[in-house]
């Protein structure tokens, strides 16, 4: 009784800015903000984290596919969003306010079914982090990841830095989060973010084949190997990033933030002072 009742409000809500459809043991979700091109704004990462925790234990699941449109995944967090919580009265809540981008993440990856990110267009910032916290990624030509926060003047976080880190190595990592330079499908894989490049508006059906192969595994093994490999990668990860949302709030007060999303408003070179 108690899985039906978890059935119904994952399959039965009217979800305003996803949507979620079950195809056996595979669900599939889409992130649907077609108007702000899927930008990561409180009520989308809201959805997106209820999903993720109806979604986290249950048995009849066995793949998770998560994926935008055909044109975009996600331009990443919405600037203005993020503006309107930086003016939050009081800091305290400016720091509960941040939590939302690593809530959700966390929240997709301790689904225990494996999940696959199919990735067409860009994909940036947040979107970047979303996808990162997924098992697989599947990615159609022409389609990208970038991080764009270091240019802005903000760091990485969003406790995302481990997990790039686990899949690239040290020195792409700095690469990736540092100079804020679109990696492409085709790197994307040689350097490890993705596990397969299709041609362009093939991902989504590149991911259902994966999410086919990974149902037709016997499931206890299959989420055993997940939590064991999670674990080993993930041992000191905690210990190196649970102060990346006090670093946010620090970087965000900062002259070169302000200069950074001046200068990139502008669409001109920013000048930073490190003030």
């Amino acid at each position: 009784m108690r899985e039906a009742s978890v059935s119904d409000k994952l399959f039965d809500t009217e979800w305003e800015f996803v949507r979620v459809e079950r195809r056996e043991h595979v669900v599939e979700v889409a992130l649907n903000r077609p108007d702000a091109r899927n930008a990561l704004h409180g009520e989308l990462m809201a959805e997106l984290t209820e999903v993720a925790a109806l979604l986290r234990l249950r048995t009849d699941v066995r793949a998770v596919i998560l994926t935008g449109n055909e044109r975009y995944f996600s331009a990443g967090a919405d600037l203005s969003a993020s503006q309107a919580r930086a003016a939050a009265p009081s800091l305290i809540e400016r720091r509960r306010a941040v939590m939302a981008g690593p809530d959700m993440c966390r929240a997709w990856h301790e689904i225990e079914a494996v999940t696959i990110a199919a990735i067409e267009g860009y994909c940036i910032g947040g979107g970047a982090a979303l996808v990162i916290a997924c098992d697989f990624r599947v990615m159609g030509e022409g389609a990208y990841l970038r991080l764009p926060e270091v240019p802005l003047g903000m760091n990485m976080s969003w406790r995302s830095i481990p997990k790039i880190a686990a899949l690239v190595g040290p020195s792409r990592a700095k690469q990736f989060v540092m100079f804020g330079e679109a990696v492409d499908a085709a790197k994307c894989v040689e350097w490890g973010f993705a596990d397969e490049a299709v041609e362009a508006g093939g991902a989504l059906a590149a991911a259902r084949r994966w999410a086919d192969k990974v149902a037709a595994l016997p499931p206890i093994p299959v989420r055993m190997t997940k939590e064991a490999v999670n674990a080993v990668t993930e041992a000191t990860a905690h210990a190196s990033i649970y102060m990346d949302r006090d670093q946010f709030l620090l970087a965000t007060s900062s002259a070169d933030y302000r200069e950074g999303v001046a200068a990139f408003r502008e669409k001109r070179s920013g000048k930073f002072t490190g003030e």
